[in-house]
């Protein structure tokens, strides 16, 4: 063997694979399901895009805003100790982009974008609606059942318990009985902005004879802080479901003899197929179609006709097997992809950290907290007692101080439970309907 063949490159060789390695653990790094890389270079081509006035101003552009700042937020939540036990992925999603609206650090491309996906395409509400299908038919009938008739004991009975401990503690603080109930209390069980504050501010104006815009500015933040605090609520009570697995049912609601009432019946180990799935999307539109509709004779708001319609449907057993099949693979595509980065659109648009901001003291916070913490407990401890699972039923009854829709799939993302959307959304449009009715009636008596 010569000097030639006995010479090797080592310097060459060790640069190169330092170089391999290097890059082979940086792909090994995800934000999410996404390779690092990857990642970098997608937010920066939609970054670019932005401020260069070059992102499209409809769903494409509104989704490559959230997903981009969605997946790398709920990432965050998950990995940050202490507050990945407290729905981390869910406040981060929500106020991180309200900060950053609130200190102008979204340019303006982005935000036409989002506001075109979130409001003008509707995407919270196709959200919700493939939600509660999918959820719904997936479901065992029995537990469907029992789990719509009996949650509304935790329900009403932790409403009355929350006021009463709300009205309570503000009197204490030094707050009007008559403010702490209408301005604190019923914003927060109100049903959400759009549901709740919206209308009640139009029937203060009409009853009080100042502007609406007075009252939502009063209104709204107790609505947020009630919603964040709601959140925490959801993260803790998944944290002791998982310590005492007895407690929780995982997103079942009513304990049967059976077992586990989400698997029991369908669709959770049977392949997934991709047409089934665009059938199930066109399940979920159908059902929100039907209770607009619907709306306009009856007069009741349409996502609770929707959830009529589609529990009607699965106890008489009239849609085909199939058709359930695809509209529960498409639920769970939904819940598992587009939860963050969905609520990276509600904290953009829908969470306004400046009316917050202006309104927020200690003792607001305190007398907001009680309202919710007694929800939640009471809705824990009604639901022991009524063979529901305890954990379950207390994040059922904390959806009523949610911020309606926005305020269901935070609570429910924060605690992994997205299976409870159908109860919640009657949790939050029933209980908000009733207390807008009873609020007004009441300021009407008391002016």
């Amino acid at each position: 063997m010569n000097s030639a063949q006995k010479m090797k490159p080592l310097p060459y060789i060790e640069e190169n694979g330092d170089n391999q390695s290097f890059l082979s653990k940086l792909k090994e790094v995800k934000v999410g399901v996404i390779p690092l890389p990857l990642y970098i270079a997608l937010a920066l081509i939609i970054y670019g895009a932005s401020v260069y006035n070059q992102l499209p101003p409809d769903m494409i552009g509104g989704f490559a805003v959230i997903m981009v700042m969605g997946i790398l937020l709920g990432d965050i939540g998950l990995k940050i100790p202490i507050v990945k036990d407290i729905g981390g992925p869910a406040i981060l999603a929500l106020l991180i982009p309200s900060i950053m609206v609130f200190y102008n650090l979204v340019n303006p491309a982005a935000m036409e974008a989002v506001t075109t996906l979130m409001k003008t395409s509707n995407f919270l509400y196709l959200y919700i609606s493939c939600l509660v299908a999918g959820s719904i038919l997936g479901m065992n009938r029995q537990v469907l059942l029992q789990g719509f008739t009996r949650m509304f004991v935790p329900l009403v009975v932790g409403t009355l318990v929350s006021v009463a401990a709300g009205v309570l503690v503000g009197s204490l603080l030094g707050y009007d009985l008559k403010h702490t109930f209408f301005f604190i209390v019923v914003p927060i069980i109100g049903g959400g902005i759009g549901e709740g504050i919206l209308p009640l501010s139009l029937a203060y104006s009409q009853i009080l004879g100042a502007s609406a815009e007075t009252f939502v500015s009063q209104m709204i933040p107790a609505a947020v802080i009630g919603n964040i605090i709601a959140i925490i609520c959801a993260g803790l009570l998944k944290r002791l479901g998982e310590k005492k697995p007895e407690l929780t049912g995982n997103g079942v609601l009513v304990k049967t003899k059976g077992g586990d009432g989400i698997t029991q019946e369908t669709n959770i180990n049977k392949p997934v197929d991709f047409s089934l799935m665009g059938a199930g999307l066109l399940i979920a539109c159908g059902f929100f179609i039907f209770g607009s509709l619907a709306h306009k004779f009856l007069g009741i708001p349409g996502p609770v006709l929707m959830i009529v319609a589609a529990t009607l449907v699965k106890c008489l057993k009239v849609m085909p097997a199939k058709m359930e099949q695809g509209a529960y693979h498409l639920y769970k595509f939904i819940s598992t992809s587009l939860t963050w980065p969905l609520m990276v659109g509600l904290g953009m648009l829908y969470i306004p950290l400046e009316d917050v901001v202006k309104i927020i003291t200690p003792a607001y916070v305190l007398v907001c907290s009680v309202v919710v913490i007694t929800m939640v407990g009471t809705g824990y401890v009604v639901g022991k007692f009524m063979n529901m699972y305890p954990v379950d039923s207390a994040i059922v009854t904390g959806c009523h101080s949610g911020l309606g829709g926005t305020g269901d799939v935070a609570i429910l993302s924060a605690s992994n439970r997205m299976s409870l959307m159908p109860f919640a959304q009657v949790s939050t449009r029933l209980g908000g309907a009733a207390t807008v009715i009873l609020a007004t009636l009441l300021m009407k008596l008391l002016s």
